[in-house]
């Protein structure tokens, strides 16, 4: 298709030429190879600015300017024009690749930051899904991780003041703080104290984190800690919802101490937990996402493909929008319904030491 207007641009300026011959147009011809530039390799460009010569060249023929000084101007512009567009191609191309490359080091390094989380842990089916702001790139300050052992199966989702490179290096601070915390603390209030102790002498004094820290080791007794986090979604079966409001302490990086809520899910139950790229997305008319109204939407299926749903009717809400796209992290967990004992051999993979810190 970009060949295409490069090259309908030549013929219509060529038949301009043709209809009116008192007028020479055929400095105009570079418009050609001008577009190709834009989106072209440097020889598509080279060919266009070829094709862009020759017409000028012969454009004399209809013009009866042959001889005129003004007509070798035109080619000579011709092709000073076409031989420019060659180099900007070849430049843009060069940047295009290099920027290819960064982006792959950077999705490579966002890969290595966010965990593989497992499917299952204890009586608890996970699904967990990233969506960046930044375009073509897996890349932002939104992050969970779940710690899983003998002992305990912890999780975190949080997400971090700003995006890009710079919050992605706190993301990864704040998932070290939180395997070293959720592997030695034995209380979730406890992780939090030390999460945020851990963190403080990395933060500047506007950069903080807010987090939410749920321990499922008793899938039937659940504790939360919140810091400055949008409260969880709990999903019932039948498709009813509530969330789970309980009190907010400071984000992580401002706060000083943190208080665990005991909270009752019932086997069949989905929590969800999420960033403020699903609370916060609009619509068109700036009307933010509902998010009560999505939970008919996210039963019935495996974990999953409600969470694939859940990032699909995302999409269609904020399209048309005009808002900045955030960062987005959302993390769904089932209380399973089947009898699922916890083996010693599950802990085997230890889910918070194995992975990269």
């Amino acid at each position: 298709m970009d060949a295409v207007l490069a090259g309908t641009t030549l013929l219509v300026l060529v038949v301009l030429d043709l209809l009116f011959p008192s007028v020479s147009l055929a400095v105009l011809f570079a418009l050609s190879p001008m577009v190709a530039c834009a989106v072209l390799t440097p020889r598509a460009t080279a060919g266009f600015g070829v094709a862009a010569l020759a017409a000028a060249s012969t454009s004399y023929w209809w013009n009866h300017d042959e001889g005129l000084a003004q007509h070798g101007v035109r080619v000579f512009a011709v092709l000073t024009f076409s031989a420019t567009a060659a180099v900007v191609a070849h430049i843009r191309v060069r940047r295009e690749h290099e920027l290819q490359h960064v982006s792959r080091l950077a999705e490579v390094a966002q890969r290595a930051v966010l965990p593989v989380l497992p499917a299952h842990a204890r009586r608890v089916n996970i699904a967990v899904r990233y969506r960046s702001a930044t375009a073509d790139a897996v890349i932002g300050g939104d992050l969970y991780d779940c710690y899983h052992s003998r002992t305990h199966t912890r999780f975190l989702v949080g997400d971090v003041r700003g995006k890009g490179l710079g919050a992605m290096e706190q993301a990864a601070r704040v998932i070290r703080s939180f395997r070293q915390a959720a592997a030695f603390q034995q209380d979730l209030d406890d992780v939090a104290d030390d999460m945020n102790a851990y963190l403080l002498p990395f933060f500047d004094p506007e950069e903080f984190v807010t987090a939410i820290l749920l321990d499922v080791t008793d899938s039937r007794r659940p504790q939360i800690v919140a810091a400055g986090h949008p409260p969880p979604l709990l999903i019932h079966p039948d498709g009813s919802s509530e969330l789970v409001e309980l009190a907010n302490d400071l984000p992580l990086g401002l706060g000083f101490a943190y208080e665990r809520h005991d909270f009752t899910w019932e086997p069949g139950d989905r929590l969800l937990l999420y960033t403020d790229g699903l609370s916060e997305a609009r619509d068109a008319d700036g009307e933010f996402l509902h998010l009560l109204e999505l939970a008919p939407h996210l039963v019935g299926v495996d974990v999953d493909a409600a969470v694939d749903r859940l990032l699909e009717l995302t999409r269609d809400h904020s399209r048309g929008s005009t808002d900045a796209a955030d960062d987005l992290a959302v993390l769904l967990l089932e209380h399973a319904v089947d009898e699922q004992d916890y083996r010693p051999e599950d802990a085997e993979h230890d889910w918070g030491s194995s992975l990269p810190r």
